[in-house]
C-alpha cells in the first residue's frame, strides 16, 4: 500500500466546508477530491486532510494523504487537476512513509483572518474578505492580541466539540495593514471549532471599541461558554500553511 501526500488549495465560497457528508458528498471538498480520486484510479480512495475547514473558509495551502494500492507517477497531479473543478487544485504530491498521517503529525497550525476596512467596499474581495466600515484601531488590535498568545483553554472561544482537550498553545499573532486591509495571522498547535474566528472576532470588537480588553480576558479567563458570540464571517479565513 502506497501512501501520498497532497498540498491543496481551495476556493470554499460554494462548499459546504472539508469535511464529507453522507449526503451531498459532492459539496464537500474532501468528498469531492475523493471522488475524482476514486475515479481516475478505479479504487475507493479515502483521503485525511489536516483539520476540518467550516462552510465558505478558503485553503491556500491544506494538507491531505491517502493510500492506494497502485505507484503514482508524474502525470497523476496534471490528471487530477484536469477533473477538479476549477475552484479546487492540488499543488503537489509526494510518496511518504507509510505511518505519515497528515492530521495526527501536523505541529502547527497558520490561519489568516482578512478584513477590508476601505471606504467603500472593495467589490473583488467581497468573498475573500470581512468588510467593516467603522474606523480600526489597530493599535488596541495588537495590545489585545497578546492576551490569547501562549497556552491557555479556549473553550470560551470555541463552539462545542467533540476534542477531548480545550487548551491549545499560540504560539503568536501577528497583525499586518496592507492598504486598506488588515490581515491577522494566528499560529498555534491546533485550533478548536472557530477557534480562529472567534478570537479574529473579539480583536474585532476591540478594535471597533465594542468590548475592552480587560473584558475579553476575564472572558477567556472564565473557562466557560456562554452568550457571548464573537464569529466573524467565514469568507475571510484561510488556512494558510500547516507544519509537521
Amino acid at each position: 500500500m502506497n501512501n501520498y501526500k497532497m498540498m491543496i488549495t481551495y476556493d470554499g465560497t460554494k462548499y459546504l466546508g472539508w469535511q464529507r457528508l453522507q449526503k451531498n458528498k459532492e459539496k464537500t471538498i474532501q468528498g469531492k477530491i475523493e471522488l475524482t480520486i476514486s475515479k481516475l484510479l478505479k479504487e475507493n480512495i479515502e483521503i485525511i486532510g489536516s483539520g476540518r475547514t467550516d462552510r465558505g473558509v478558503h485553503a491556500l495551502n491544506q494538507v491531505a494523504n491517502f493510500k492506494t494500492n497502485k505507484e503514482l507517477d508524474s502525470n497523476f497531479l496534471s490528471q487530477l487537476n484536469q477533473y477538479l473543478p476549477e475552484d479546487i487544485r492540488v499543488l503537489s504530491f509526494i510518496k511518504v512513509n507509510d505511518k505519515f498521517h497528515s492530521r495526527y503529525n501536523a505541529k502547527r497550525k497558520t490561519y489568516m483572518y482578512r478584513i477590508d476596512n476601505s471606504p467603500v467596499r472593495d467589490p473583488f474581495m467581497r468573498k475573500y474578505a470581512y468588510y467593516i466600515d467603522e474606523r480600526i484601531d489597530i493599535i488596541k488590535m495588537k495590545e489585545a492580541s497578546k492576551i490569547f498568545i501562549g497556552e491557555h483553554d479556549f473553550i470560551t472561544f470555541s463552539k462545542k466539540s467533540t476534542k477531548k482537550s480545550t487548551v491549545r498553545n499560540i504560539e503568536f499573532i501577528n497583525i499586518v495593514k496592507r492598504g486598506d486591509f488588515i490581515e491577522i495571522y494566528i499560529t498555534a498547535n491546533g485550533f478548536l471549532y472557530n477557534m480562529a474566528r472567534m478570537i479574529a472576532g473579539a480583536l474585532i470588537q476591540i478594535a471597533t471599541n465594542k468590548k475592552n480588553i480587560k473584558e475579553i480576558k476575564d472572558l477567556l479567563e472564565s473557562k466557560s461558554r456562554g452568550e457571548h458570540r464573537f464569529v466573524v464571517p467565514p469568507h475571510g479565513l484561510f488556512l494558510l500553511n500547516v507544519e509537521y
